[in-house]
């Protein structure tokens, strides 16, 4: 598989503040919009078997799937206004000011196909576009709820 990193960007016009405030906003709980919205979207989110539990060092999270996957490792930033994910990709969302308001950076270093959460439906629409949908969709909510 290609080593090299996935990127993709997109802006909210809205204050960075605001916007690291919906990105990196994570605590114990159920997965949501207002809960790691970074992965809403996915299905064991979606059908509500997702929980987020705090890890033993400040910042740091799982989230629990029912099922046989593995926890999604997180580890939110405050400081530097990034959020990391460790499951079947590893990656990183980092949130900096730009003339449009916000630039929302997603930072994809690592895939591990043999992961048990990697979709073959991925090998059909291919990673970045994947990435990118989910980008967008996570952009989408956050303009939403911000009313831009």
């Amino acid at each position: 598989m290609d080593t090299k990193p996935w990127v993709v960007q997109g802006t909210v016009a809205a204050p960075v503040a605001a916007v690291a405030g919906l990105l990196l906003a994570v605590r114990e709980g159920r997965v949501g919009d207002d809960n790691l919205l970074v992965l809403a979207r996915a299905s064991a989110a979606r059908r509500g078997a997702m929980t987020v539990i705090a890890g033993e060092v400040a910042g740091t999270y799982r989230a629990e799937l029912a099922g046989p996957v593995e926890p999604v490792e997180i580890q939110a930033d405050s400081r530097s206004s990034t959020l990391a994910v460790q499951s079947w990709y590893g990656g990183v969302y980092a949130v900096t000011a730009c003339a449009a308001g916000a630039l929302v950076t997603h930072r994809v270093h690592r895939v591990v196909p043999e992961h048990p959460g990697f979709a073959d439906g991925i090998a059909e629409i291919g990673l970045r576009t994947r990435i990118d949908r989910d980008l967008r969709d996570v952009l989408n909510v956050i303009a939403d709820r911000l009313g831009c």
